[in-house]
């Protein structure tokens, strides 16, 4: 496999591994994740994996473009994937309901599911984290049934509840914190996404796995949810 390198700043480079989204991306971008930080050692800033690229950022002091680009050549000499399932599986409590999922039901009509329909659909596939972005501990993750898939808000919401579980397109989520946001918000976890406390501060990690468990009200409360209602706005 050979990458195609773009230039996203003075000090880094974007890695283009695939034209298209696809769970079967992972394990190679993984492999290709462990391969540079081997190959770059102390001269690597950062390392940013997402749906089909990496973002690396080295140490300007230490390396120039030439020498960065022969070390990434080098890392993928050979590359493949790791054999066997060594991603982390989680198993994330939601509570799915129109009070704290105001888009719940209009999917529900839309997709001809109904409520319980759309709950079963969604908490019955296991999805990849692909990305973290948008905010600390926002895991984004696919792929969503396209029965499900809804195009985001045409006006996002100035505030989104922290632990709000939302759809866009053939994505889904939660909201770690509470922000604007234009995603289809169906449900609400207790969970804690962001923790300082955390391995990386997320709960979630690209190449991850995780299931989302339909829970009731009571074991949200009991979980420490917030059931406050969802209050509509801009």
């Amino acid at each position: 496999m050979t990458p195609r390198i773009e230039v996203a700043g003075i000090d880094s480079l974007v890695l283009r591994l695939f034209e298209r989204i696809d769970e079967r991306n992972m394990p190679w971008l993984l492999a290709a994740s462990q391969r540079l930080r081997e190959a770059f050692g102390p001269a690597l800033l950062d390392l940013v994996p997402s749906y089909t690229t990496l973002l690396l950022h080295y140490d300007l002091t230490l390396l120039d473009d030439r020498q960065a680009r022969r070390r990434i050549h080098q890392a993928f000499e050979g590359l493949q994937p790791a054999t066997g399932n060594s991603a982390r599986q989680h198993e994330i409590p939601v509570w799915y309901d129109p009070s704290v999922g105001p888009e719940l039901e209009a999917l529900g009509a839309r997709s001809g599911l109904g409520v319980a329909g759309v709950i079963a659909r969604h908490s019955g596939h296991t999805y990849q984290v692909f990305a973290l972005g948008f905010a600390p501990g926002f895991a984004f993750m696919g792929q969503v049934d396209e029965i499900l898939a809804s195009p985001r808000l045409q006006t996002p919401r100035q505030q989104v509840p922290a632990g709000s579980l939302g759809i866009a397109d053939r994505q889904t989520a939660i909201y770690p914190l509470a922000s604007p946001g234009g995603w289809n918000l169906i449900g609400r976890s207790p969970a804690r996404l962001f923790d300082r406390q955390l391995d990386g501060y997320s709960l979630c990690q690209p190449g991850d796995r995780v299931r989302f468990v339909a829970i009731d009200h009571a074991e949200f409360v009991r979980l420490g949810g917030d059931d406050r209602p969802f209050e509509a706005r801009p």
